[in-house]
């Protein structure tokens, strides 16, 4: 079983803001639909401040990593994205704590913190056409794979996190600006659930293809 340390951690943050980034045009285009546009460039802003953080200051543990990148997206991400995500990773961070190796059962536990406290903080549950929308499956494939190998769970947690996403096509949005939108936003992804599921993915890709990272 593959399990990642401090730096390997790290990694995996930097390889998923990449993708983020990689991916502004598409995040913009899908607020575009059904925001104010800036999605895309919100995150792209908020993934740099994460790798600055944490080239600058190379975390001791897998939580302290999750914790600067939550602390990362707070200070330089605008409007409700920052605050989200920022709570998410933040949240993850706490949950991981001084663990020194970030495992299969370990992101379980974090992920579902992070979706606890994301609710808490915004009220979003399901079916309301938000990032818990990819959020809350990517939880439970967590929960399903916790005694498996990590790059495992990962992997299919990402899975999920992008099925979820996709499904938000289907939704009415009830919170946020798409909300006034009403039906006229059915057919367009939800542009927070789709950062997410980009970042997982970008994350599980980078577990795939960098098992010198693992220990």
């Amino acid at each position: 079983m593959e399990n990642w340390d401090a730096r390997g951690a790290a990694a995996l943050l930097v390889a998923a803001s990449e993708a983020v980034t990689a991916a502004q045009d598409l995040l913009t285009k899908a607020d575009q639909a059904i925001g104010d546009g800036d999605h895309g460039i919100g995150m792209s802003r908020g993934c740099e401040a994460v790798r600055n953080k944490l080239s600058a200051e190379p975390p001791a543990t897998p939580g302290a990593a999750f914790s600067a990148a939550g602390i990362a997206m707070m200070m330089s991400v605008g409007g409700s994205s920052g605050a989200i995500f920022g709570t998410l990773f933040s949240a993850m961070g706490k949950r991981l704590g001084d663990a020194p190796l970030l495992t299969a059962s370990l992101w379980a536990d974090a992920i579902a913190d992070g979706m606890a406290a994301v609710q808490k903080r915004g009220g979003a549950k399901v079916g309301d056409k938000t990032l818990i929308d990819a959020l809350a499956p990517a939880v439970e494939a967590a929960r399903e794979h916790a005694g498996e190998d990590f790059d495992r769970a990962l992997a299919l947690t990402a899975e999920a996190a992008v099925a979820g996403a996709e499904k938000t096509k289907a939704l009415v949005a009830t919170l946020g600006r798409a909300k006034t939108l009403g039906e006229r936003c059915i057919g367009h992804v939800d542009p927070g659930a789709l950062s997410l599921s980009i970042w997982l993915t970008g994350m599980a890709k980078a577990a795939a293809s960098s098992p010198s990272n693992a220990t």
